[in-house]
Formats: C-alpha cells, sequence, structure tokens
C-alpha cells in the first residue's frame, strides 16, 4: 500500500511519528510537506496529497493541522476526494466502511500520537461497505 501524507507547521511532528509508524508496517510513505516545524499553509500540502490520490500516485491519503479542519477543507475541495476529520478509531473506521473516504485528516492539537496510530490502523483496514452507501457517496460530487 501507498499512502501520501501531508501537514503544516502544526502538524509536523505528528505527521512524522505517522510516517514512523506507517513504515514500521510496511506502509510505502510519499511525505508531501512541510518538512520542518517553522509556519507553513496547509492548503499547500492538503493539495499535494489530495492530487497524489486523484493521480493514483497513492491509494490513500493522511493530512495534518492544529484543528485538521483547515487541512480537511482543502482536500476536500478536490472533485473525487472524500476526505474525513478522524480523532478515534471509530470514526476512522466509519469514514472507510460508510463514506468510502479516501483521505483521513487527524487534530494535531487534540489528539494523541497513540490514537493517531489506532485512527491509521482503523482507516487503513476498513473496506467500504457498498450496498446502500453507495447512492449517497456518488451525491457527495456535485
Amino acid at each position: 500500500m501507498n499512502i501520501s501524507i501531508g501537514s503544516d507547521h502544526a502538524g509536523f511532528e505528528l505527521k512524522e511519528e505517522v510516517i514512523k509508524y506507517l513504515k514500521s508496517i510496511n506502509v510505502t510513505v510519499f511525505d508531501k510537506g512541510c518538512y520542518s516545524a517553522e509556519r507553513a499553509d496547509y492548503p499547500d500540502f492538503g493539495h499535494a496529497v489530495a492530487n497524489s490520490v486523484l493521480s493514483k500516485e497513492t491509494n490513500l491519503g493522511i493530512v495534518i493541522c492544529g484543528s485538521g479542519n483547515g487541512i480537511n477543507m482543502s482536500v476536500n475541495k478536490h472533485k473525487g476526494i472524500r476526505g474525513a476529520l478522524c480523532w478515534n478509531r471509530e470514526i476512522a473506521s466509519l469514514a472507510r466502511q460508510h463514506n468510502d473516504a479516501n483521505i483521513m485528516a487527524l487534530p494535531a492539537r487534540f489528539i494523541t500520537k497513540e490514537e493517531a496510530f489506532a485512527c491509521v490502523d482503523a482507516f487503513l483496514t476498513a473496506v467500504f461497505e457498498g450496498g446502500r452507501h453507495q447512492d449517497r457517496v456518488l451525491k457527495i460530487d456535485c
């Protein structure tokens, strides 16, 4: 599996931890920035991750900023992207199962490293259920 990941400065430290975790479970990681804790604008890195997923360079994406909201809004501007703000394992799993989310946003200032790893595990292992959810997912893109 290939994952693209991006963050702003507020999410940088957690992004680095998530990258280490992903590599430890044999996931190939494409780091789309930022590359330090110096001030950075989340849309730049959210768009890079969204483009990576849309071009099929990677299977899924993970984005991180302070609240998770701004970077999630950025990725969701791309037609075909279904970004989900996740703060626990259940939300991450349901995002994939019911919404066919292809990017997960994490709120760095409101989640522990351990909970972030649990979200990653849930997001990567859950499978879209289709069925009654398929029609709803098709209605997301305008």
